[in-house]
């Protein structure tokens, strides 16, 4: 905290899943890795009312090509990556509190 309270433009980015999303109902996939996201976007909400000066958001990379998501994934690391380095580096400080995909809000 005492780092990014020094930044003029503190943020955190919390990486979530659509696995957490309570839209659309459960679907028995992981019950508790999805819970465990669901929490995430709730302690995003919190953080980000908590810390009106920085911007906190989560953000679901999708289902990507890596050890956990395999190669039968359908987005690259780079697709994945995407929304989290716009969110750390360009995205304006105002959006906060968010749930996002593809830099786009969706919901949870």
């Amino acid at each position: 905290m005492p780092l990014l309270r020094k930044s003029k433009a503190p943020r955190v980015i919390n990486v979530s899943s659509g696995g957490g999303q309570l839209t659309g109902g459960a679907d028995g996939w992981s019950p508790a890795y999805c819970i465990s996201k669901t929490a995430v976007n709730s302690v995003t909400l919190q953080l980000a009312t908590a810390l009106p000066k920085f911007a906190v958001n989560s953000v679901c990379p999708g289902w990507v090509r890596t050890d956990m998501g395999g190669q039968d994934a359908s987005r690259s690391v780079e697709e994945g990556a995407d929304t989290i380095v716009w969110l750390a580096a360009d995205a304006s400080q105002k959006i906060t509190g968010k749930f996002l995909r593809d830099r786009k809000e969706i919901p949870w």
